[in-house]
């Protein structure tokens, strides 16, 4: 693991999934899709698209409209049914990378094409902050973005590839980052081009040994 300068806790794996690998795991989002469709979320008061398409894997999915705001759901907003399972590969990331004793509850999809792009945020819709947010790149080269945890810190850029996982744990868990831009034809993995985000979330804190359910 590469640590980023002085920002403790993130780290980034580069090339950590091969081309099989990759590929294997793409198939498993394709195949996922067809139950939960990518949609485009809003933003809060506003409404205003988000130019992300996105969906979920797992027990608890992260939406956004304009009504509610953010906030995780066990069903797809569209068509009401129940989250896909997440891919094992990614189940097994989770084990072999985050040192988490729960298992992630949330896998957040996002596909970037054209000129989509995410602007500075943290994460922070969930309980369990303690737990470490895992990030699955495939497809095109994104320039990634990252700061401290104030939205006045200096941030810096780097290009996370087709395959690079990377983490951010303790204090960078609440570290201020985005997304500028992808860089289009720099993979060909994915048939249409674009990029696919594979973010995977503990959600609520867990139970204490010996707590009832």
């Amino acid at each position: 693991m590469k640590p980023l300068g002085d920002l403790e806790g993130f780290r980034l794996l580069p090339g950590r999934l091969d081309r099989p690998a990759q590929e294997a795991l793409r198939d498993d989002v394709w195949a996922r899709l067809k139950a939960a469709p990518l949609y485009i979320p809003r933003m809060p008061k506003s409404g205003a698209p988000m130019s992300v398409r996105m969906t979920n894997f797992g027990p608890l999915g992260w939406v956004t409209d304009k009504d509610h705001g953010y906030r995780y759901e066990p069903a797809h907003p569209d068509t009401g049914r129940p989250w896909p399972d997440m891919p094992a590969q990614l189940l097994e990331l989770w084990d072999a990378l985050t040192g988490y004793a729960a298992p992630p509850e949330a896998c957040l999809v996002n596909y970037y094409e054209g000129g989509a792009k995410m602007g500075l945020h943290v994460d922070a819709d969930e309980a369990a902050w303690d737990a470490p947010v895992l990030s699955v790149s495939l497809g095109d080269t994104a320039l990634f973005r990252i700061g401290g945890v104030l939205r006045s810190d200096p941030t810096r850029g780097l290009r996370l590839a087709s395959g690079d996982v990377c983490l951010l744990g303790g204090p960078a868990r609440r570290a201020f980052h985005g997304i500028d831009r992808i860089l289009p034809g720099t993979s060909t993995l994915l048939p249409k081009g674009g990029r696919i985000n594979l973010t995977l979330r503990r959600v609520t804190v867990p139970a204490s040994p010996g707590t009832p359910a």
